[in-house]
């Protein structure tokens, strides 16, 4: 059947799909929808789907039966089409997606990790859309530590600014006991669905200062995010978006790389460091500086140079497989440019204020993604450490 509802769907759906169809049947949060698994599918059947979710907009996603995996996350590397509308227009983003398993981008993703060749055919989602007034990413693990602890990135509107590293959002760590820790993001922009499709604007400057999440949305949050990982059995990522007091669940998915012990690093040298940021991927990385503005700007990364940029587009992950270590000057330790590197294993620091600005192209630096910070360092010492 070419056709299939969400609660219904499994392993053949693709593993996004199958695995919010098991979080339907048990009852969480989760976005009607159902699941188009040939693309050449009837278009008065999704027409007649559409007619029975009744949204206003929805949410179109890939859901390849390699992403999602316990082994490869391909976060960002597949594609995602909000807010359409029109019968024309899911049709499109069907198609859009149903080809993004075979775009050089994800060959190369996959060469990197040892995966196979993509599928023949690629199962996609169709969800009603949730106008969130705030969403993110939560982990059931800290990827920096392994810890046990609950990790959620929030930011104002629509979850695309915080898993493509848009804008640095709000981190809050819900440990198993002991104190919440949290840390606000500066949070600048915000995408929402407008008239004529989504909008980026800016936010307003009070509420870049002010907490996304309420306490309450933070243990519902929580409490969902535990829940996913009895279903699933294992440490889970999960998107979630928000409206008002309801939150839902968009992903859950297991996170691919935990530490098997706590990444050590000795203090940064207060007078060699250059920057601070996130730590987001651990390790050490010696090279030097390449700022890249845009894609004009690729031919210009070698082997071994640190990758410096306001933030990445999924377009700009063959960077990650030459690059010694990657700088951003916006986004959170959740966002896609940050799981990646971690797949990747190189050293990564996100919200990097500045970091284009202040750092110079060729300069030789390190980068520490354990500490979260850029050093300086001799020309000489270029190329990864041990």
């Amino acid at each position: 059947m070419s056709i299939v509802a969400l609660i219904d769907a499994d392993e053949g759906c693709g593993n996004k799909a199958a695995g919010l169809g098991v979080l339907l049947r048990a009852g969480l949060p989760v976005p009607d929808g159902f699941v188009v698994t040939d693309p050449d599918a009837d278009p008065g059947s999704i027409a007649a789907h559409l007619d029975r979710l009744g949204g206003a907009a929805f949410a179109v996603r890939s859901s390849s039966r390699a992403e999602d995996s316990a082994e490869a996350s391909f976060a960002g590397q597949l594609e995602t089409v909000l807010g359409v509308a029109a019968l024309a227009d899911v049709l499109a983003a069907v198609r859009r997606c149903a080809a993004s398993t075979r775009t050089p981008r994800t060959r190369g993703y996959r060469e990197q990790l040892g995966l196979g060749d993509a599928e023949a055919s690629t199962p996609v989602i169709v969800q009603d859309l949730v106008d969130a007034d705030r969403a993110g990413v939560l982990f059931t693990r800290d990827p920096r530590t392994g810890d046990d602890a609950i990790v959620i990135n929030a930011s104002w509107g629509l979850g695309e600014s915080v898993v493509s590293g848009a804008v640095t959002p709000d981190e809050v760590v819900v440990p198993r006991s002991g104190p919440l820790r949290v840390g606000i993001g500066t949070k600048r922009t915000r995408l929402d669905r407008g008239e004529h499709g989504l909008v980026r604007s800016p936010v307003a400057v009070a509420d870049r200062t002010r907490r996304c999440l309420s306490p309450a949305d933070i243990e519902h949050l929580a409490g969902l995010g535990r829940r996913c990982e009895e279903l699933f059995g294992r440490p889970q990522d999960v998107e979630w978006a928000a409206r008002g007091s309801r939150l839902w669940i968009v992903q859950s998915r297991p996170i691919t790389v935990l530490p098997a012990e706590p990444a050590r690093a000795g203090p940064a040298d207060p007078a060699a460091v250059l920057l601070t940021g996130t730590a987001s991927s651990p390790g050490r990385a010696t090279g030097p500086v390449r700022v890249v503005c845009g894609v004009d700007d690729f031919p210009r990364v070698r082997r071994g140079d640190v990758l410096v940029c306001h933030t990445t587009d999924p377009a700009w992950t063959p960077l990650f497989r030459v690059a010694a270590a990657v700088v951003t000057e916006s986004g959170g330790v959740l966002s896609h440019a940050a799981i990646v590197a971690r797949e990747y294993a190189i050293p990564a620091v996100v919200g990097a204020r500045e970091a284009a600005s202040r750092l110079r192209d060729g300069e030789p630096v390190t980068v520490d993604g354990t500490l979260g910070t850029v050093e300086a360092a001799p020309a000489e010492r270029e190329g990864r450490s041990p």
